[in-house]
């Protein structure tokens, strides 16, 4: 994700009675790697993700060869 604000996201302290903003929390807990790059205008955010595995620990959709 590419943003031209440059803002650094950053994940709120755990509380259950907060409505909202809980989309970064749950990135960070599905995401295998979480980065934040500062072009020189903005801010570019990646993360991977792995949905699921097969049997032999290969990520889905990957052929081993």
């Amino acid at each position: 994700m590419w943003d031209s604000d440059t803002t650094l996201p950053s994940v709120q302290a755990a509380d259950p009675d907060r409505i909202g903003q809980h989309g970064l929390e749950i990135v960070m807990a599905v995401s295998q790697t979480f980065c934040v790059h500062r072009p020189p205008v903005g801010k570019k955010i990646t993360a991977s993700v792995v949905l699921a595995d097969d049997p032999d620990g290969d990520a889905a959709g990957r052929q081993a060869m």
